[in-house]
């Protein structure tokens, strides 16, 4: 018998006594949670988890003060492919304001942009994101930016889809966000996307407040500026929070150590290591693009959301694998 069957033996009569306590439809709902996860491994182990650190008398029962969840956001929460949402915003804010500045078509990196020369983009590297970064989110108050990306996320359409980004959500994972808030988690959002450019719609989208997002930054100044105080955005990085840095915003920002964390790519390792590493319970999740009919199938070459070093460690690390085509009846709301 494993270790995982022995542990869902030991908690099982508690979870029933928690059904009986709590009346006679409740049964019925934990039957009825997560509807767009087929029934499973994957789906097993999340109801799981929730029971035995939900349940009073559970041996592994968490203080609702601690249950706390990160989330990653690109490849986690909504479609990455084939570019992560933040560069198609870079790329069309480049072309909006290009009328503005006609030296970019012949100043790299704005004149692969411009042209759509695939063999430029490609060898974009580090300094060029940083340039285009600079152009297109900095020299600006942090309320013009807001504005910016809220037009942006309203129009703007996915190029396969044809829908916009915020209708790309992955339908498992609301579900999974509202049960384990159901559930006296409190949920953050832990990306290397852009913070700011993500705290103006999460809440709309996620039903995470802008204060629960932990994000990639730069730097701002406080400025008077019309006799009214502003946040200046400066073309420069203040933290990336990507990989090893995931961690250190969580005990930053947060405070705690998370018993529950959901990633897709290797920059998430170090955030599920975070999550599981301590003695109590936690719970690490890894989403694993299998469909490409549905959404996108890719892993250990991918150039956006790459599954390397993360996939390789999940089996020893006990964390859940869930396999898209397998494990999600659906992806997205509208299929």
């Amino acid at each position: 018998m494993s270790t995982r069957t022995r542990r869902h033996l030991l908690t099982l009569p508690i979870a029933m006594a928690a059904t009986i306590a709590m009346g006679p439809g409740v049964g019925r709902a934990q039957t009825d949670a997560l509807p767009s996860w087929n029934d499973g491994p994957s789906r097993g182990a999340i109801l799981d988890f929730v029971a035995r650190t939900t349940s009073p008398g559970s041996p592994d029962f968490v203080a609702p003060e601690a249950r706390i969840a990160v989330v990653d956001n690109d490849g986690t929460l909504w479609v990455e492919q084939p570019d992560y949402a933040q560069g198609a915003f870079v790329f069309d804010r480049i072309r909006a304001m290009a009328p503005d500045h006609p030296e970019w078509r012949h100043q790299q990196p704005f004149a692969a942009v411009l042209s759509g020369d695939e063999r430029a983009l490609a060898a974009i590297g580090e300094s060029d994101t940083v340039t285009l970064m600079a152009a297109t989110h900095a020299g600006m108050t942090t309320d013009a930016f807001a504005r910016i990306v809220t037009d942006w996320i309203t129009t703007a359409k996915h190029p396969r889809f044809g829908r916009p980004y915020t209708e790309l959500t992955y339908q498992p994972m609301l579900e999974l966000l509202e049960y384990l808030r159901a559930h006296g988690f409190r949920t953050w959002i832990v990306s290397g996307g852009g913070v700011e450019f993500i705290r103006p719609w999460s809440e709309r989208v996620y039903g995470i407040p802008p204060e629960h997002v932990i994000g990639s930054s730069i730097k701002t100044r406080f400025e008077i500026a019309d006799r009214k105080p502003v946040l200046m955005r400066l073309a420069e990085i203040d933290f990336v929070n990507d990989g090893p840095g995931k961690p250190v915003a969580i005990n930053r920002f947060i405070g705690r150590q998370p018993i529950f964390a959901a990633g897709n790519s290797d920059g998430d390792l170090e955030m599920l290591q975070w999550t599981t590493r301590a003695s109590g319970p936690g719970f690490g999740l890894l989403i694993h693009h299998t469909d490409g009919a549905r959404e996108y199938a890719y892993d250990r070459q991918s150039q956006v959301g790459r599954l390397d070093k993360t996939l390789a460690a999940a089996p020893q690390a006990g964390w859940t694998v869930v396999d898209v085509h397998a494990d999600w009846r659906r992806v997205f709301s509208f299929q």
